[in-house]
């Protein structure tokens, strides 16, 4: 293992340290009472807010309590709660394919591997990233939003844009024990402190390791 990649390694749990004293525990922020409700919850949440999804999903649970209930919606009437979550109708189409194929395949419930994951309509790496990671406490990776991918670049983790690549970058740098967590630490902080056009250099307590401040990583 080279110099760099040790001070790369290094760095990165120095921050990982600062970022488990900001954000001690791992709350998924959003609201769901098992894995079916989370993954629909997930699917919403693309190109949408958490708080918006966080609005929706107990009307659409009522509505369809069980993922059978939902596997067989009219979509036009999924289309209408989910519409404030934008890109409704794709996201309808998701909803309810997805639940017929849990239903189909994996007798109703939400599988705990990423190819299973991956087989499910509106479930791409960073959704299966979120179950694995988040719900099921089996991280296959690191889940990269745009939050993630903005505090890497900043905090010297990657110098990648592709979520794959910057996902790969960061699964080599944090420790294992850490991949189900970190995602939702660098979100948080990316909401709250370092935003994407006006960082709160001044108050954020990473100031310290941000090689955008100047901070040089060296062995």
């Amino acid at each position: 293992m080279s110099a760099k990649t040790n001070a790369f390694e290094t760095h990165a749990l120095a921050v990982v340290k600062q970022l488990k004293r900001l954000y001690p525990k791992h709350v998924i922020p959003l609201h769901h009472k098992n894995a079916w409700q989370l993954l629909c919850a997930v699917i919403l949440s693309a190109q949408c807010t958490d708080a918006r999804v966080n609005t929706i999903t107990p009307h659409l649970f009522k509505k369809y309590p069980t993922v059978k209930d939902l596997a067989g919606a009219d979509i036009k009437e999924v289309e209408e709660i989910i519409h404030s979550a934008g890109f409704y109708h794709s996201k309808a189409l998701s909803l309810i394919e997805s639940s017929k194929r849990l239903c189909e395949v994996f007798g109703g419930e939400v599988p705990q591997n990423m190819e299973d994951l991956l087989s499910l309509r509106g479930v791409a790496r960073k959704t299966a990233n979120v179950m694995l990671g988040d719900y099921f406490k089996k991280p296959a990776g690191i889940v990269v939003d745009t939050h993630v991918k903005r505090l890497s670049f900043r905090l010297g983790f990657t110098k990648q844009t592709d979520p794959v690549k910057v996902e790969k970058d960061l699964t080599k740098i944090i420790p294992y024990e850490y991949w189900g967590w970190i995602a939702i630490a660098l979100i948080l902080h990316g909401r709250q402190v370092c935003n994407a056009r006006k960082p709160e250099c001044s108050k954020c307590t990473l100031a310290g390791f941000c090689p955008r401040l100047g901070v040089k990583i060296s062995a």
